[in-house]
């Protein structure tokens, strides 16, 4: 019963997304955004306390507050535009993505090289995986959770497989990884969450300690593949910027614990600048430093 409440927000959404222009869903969307950030008390002690870490008393209540219904409107915009996006011709999808750097991967590609990308909860970041498989012409391969509901997410995947994204479950997404490598296709990973410490790499991240995935770096230098971050950007929720930065080059020396600390760190620091400079286009709801700072979000 669940999956068919699901399916029909799914379609009610997508009739509403047809049939309001963009810039009467863009105001709609800030007035939800700013509704859940008002009634959810939860959420807002998680985004002050991470805007606290991350800034310090740099902040105003006033510029908190904003983007905390940034990041709201963000989730909004990224989930939204995944229904929106469903029976888009990939022409379509791409009209208003402008891309910077694209040369970088480009570059990668022309010499057959392997690519890994790596990315965060950045602006729309559905939108960042569809758009670069569309731009170049490849394959992309991205680690997720599965839906808890198996209906919706044999939908989200065949939407994610007509614009040539694909998905890893995070249960076996090691194994999954190395055979789409092998197929030569290209990885994407989100490298901004909290995962368990014993499944992780301690990094410095915004100053404070924080658990972060290996796994890329794992696949880096086991397979001597560059990693190349990616992030997405808007400033009106109708034109989207990708820019594509320098690689993190591959390391493997005899001190394997140090080579992985090294590739993990250096992603940790891409995110945290790429997060001061959109400030408002991050996922603060998320706590993001809990496993090595207990009692932080008390």
């Amino acid at each position: 019963m669940i999956d068919y409440l699901y399916l029909g927000l799914y379609r009610f959404f997508g009739v509403l997304l047809r049939l309001l222009p963009r810039r009467v869903m863009i105001p709609l969307m800030r007035a939800i955004a700013w509704f859940a950030y008002t009634i959810s008390p939860k959420h807002r002690k998680i985004i002050h306390t991470n805007l606290e870490i991350a800034f310090s008393d740099k902040l105003s209540a006033s510029e908190k507050k904003e983007i905390g219904i940034r990041a709201f409107m963000n989730l909004l915009d990224t989930t939204l535009g995944i229904i929106e996006r469903d029976g888009m011709a990939k022409e379509e999808v791409i009209s208003n993505v402008t891309f910077e750097g694209e040369a970088i991967l480009q570059a990668y590609r022309d010499a057959g090289k392997k690519v890994i990308l790596i990315t965060g909860h950045q602006g729309n970041w559905e939108l960042l995986s569809q758009a670069i498989a569309i731009k170049f012409d490849l394959t992309l391969v991205g680690v997720g959770r599965k839906l808890d509901s198996d209906l919706m997410d044999e939908i989200l995947k065949a939407n994610r497989e007509r614009f040539n994204v694909e998905m890893v479950y995070k249960k076996g997404a090691m194994k999954g990884c190395i055979k789409a490598l092998a197929q030569n296709k290209v990885v994407g990973i989100l490298v901004d969450q909290s995962i368990r410490l014993s499944q992780s790499i301690t990094v410095n991240f915004f100053g404070r300690p924080a658990t972060h995935t290996p796994l890329a770096s794992i696949l880096s230098r086991k397979f001597g593949i560059d990693l190349i971050p990616a992030f997405i950007s808007t400033e009106d929720y109708i034109h989207y910027h990708i820019t594509i930065h320098d690689p993190i080059k591959t390391i493997k020396s005899d001190d394997q614990e140090e080579d992985l600390k090294q590739l993990t760190q250096a992603q940790a620091d891409s995110m945290e600048q790429v997060i001061r400079d959109h400030p408002n286009e991050w996922f603060w709801m998320h706590k993001r430093w809990k496993r090595l700072n207990e009692g932080l979000y008390e």
